[in-house]
């Protein structure tokens, strides 16, 4: 296990830089990222062309790539060129995006998959039961549903709830915004008030939708297992309905609910785009949204470098719970 660990950390290296090439080709066929420098009045073409030579701009494109790989080996992602925030240390503010990111998803997919795989396990055990019936329903209302909805009703909701609690005479509670950048001061009492009132909304909003993923593939994963050879075979040794489904049916189920949760939480972490910019949280969606806009080469580099690694992390991962689960499987 540990030279197959090895061997694919060693193969991601190749893989990064064929990554970071094809994604330096893509980026710097976006446009001009001078073009609105260029827009601003009072500003020659002199002082443009000082600017682009100062950055390496006038090179030729393949020459520019081996300019920006040299220096991102050394730790040198580059600065921000876009407008409003030029200058901006790209590793800094990548890094900053990603934690803010990580905060929410991280407990996000925690809940998802722990009330997914139970619900899918319970939904396939007791299939066709009122209980079967509520879950389907309720993961093909949430698969039905845009993640736009989603936020947008828990939002409103969100701040009618204030309104009540306002009401009452009793401080708001449900934030609507992203964390305060400083944190969060007072007593632990009010860190946890502050805390959970800020994460409650995005967190649920993403859990709902990975949650329909994943109690979906379970109960599917699950069906399929119950079914085996192997499993009837438990059965007909008179073991115990529990342990059936827990000790030999349950570990082989995991096995495409961890293929899933490798490309949905590299996903994540990528950008949840849509919740960020319903609930205001300047993570990677946001990030990515504002580098595209701003036709700003460096800053979508980082993203796209940092993007591909979870990637690659996130598979690695996938592949170790794979044997794991099943001893049948062989990393070597």
């Amino acid at each position: 296990m540990i030279r197959y660990i090895i061997r694919r950390l060693l193969i991601s290296i190749p893989l990064l830089l064929v990554a970071s090439f094809l994604s330096f080709l893509i980026v710097g066929s976006i446009g001009d990222p001078l073009a609105d420098l260029k827009a601003k009045p009072g500003m020659t073409p002199e002082k443009v062309h000082d600017i682009a030579v100062s950055m390496g701009l006038d090179k030729p494109l393949i020459a520019r790539y081996f300019d920006w790989l040299g220096n991102f080996f050394k730790g040198d992602w580059g600065n921000s060129i876009a407008l409003g925030q030029a200058g901006a240390d790209v590793y800094t503010s990548v890094m900053q995006a990603l934690w803010i990111t990580a905060r929410l998803v991280v407990g996000a997919e925690i809940l998802a998959i722990i009330i997914g795989v139970a619900v899918g396990v319970l939904a396939a055990v007791k299939q066709y039961s009122i209980f079967d019936y509520l879950a389907t329903s309720a993961a093909f209302l949430m698969f039905s549903m845009p993640v736009f909805c989603v936020a947008v009703v828990l939002k409103t909701y969100g701040i009618r709830f204030n309104n009540v609690l306002t009401s009452m005479g009793m401080d708001r509670w449900i934030s609507t915004v992203s964390p305060a950048s400083g944190g969060f001061q007072g007593s632990f009492g009010e860190v946890i008030f502050k805390y959970t009132g800020t994460y409650i909304l995005p967190t649920i909003t993403l859990m709902l939708i990975s949650f329909a993923a994943y109690s979906r593939f379970q109960r599917a994963s699950m069906l399929e297992t119950l079914n085996s050879d192997y499993v009837r075979t438990a059965r007909a040794k008179g073991l115990s309905q529990r342990r059936v489904v827990f000790r030999h049916a349950f570990r082989n189920a995991m096995i495409p609910v961890t293929t899933l949760f490798s490309l949905n939480a590299a996903a994540l972490f990528a950008g949840a785009i849509i919740t960020e910019n319903v609930f205001g949280w300047h993570g990677m969606g946001q990030l990515l949204v504002a580098s595209v806009r701003g036709r700003d080469p460096y800053m979508l580099m980082g993203w796209l470098m940092v993007t591909a690694s979870l990637v690659i992390l996130f598979n690695l991962v996938a592949d170790i719970m794979y044997g794991i689960l099943d001893p049948r499987i062989r990393l070597g």
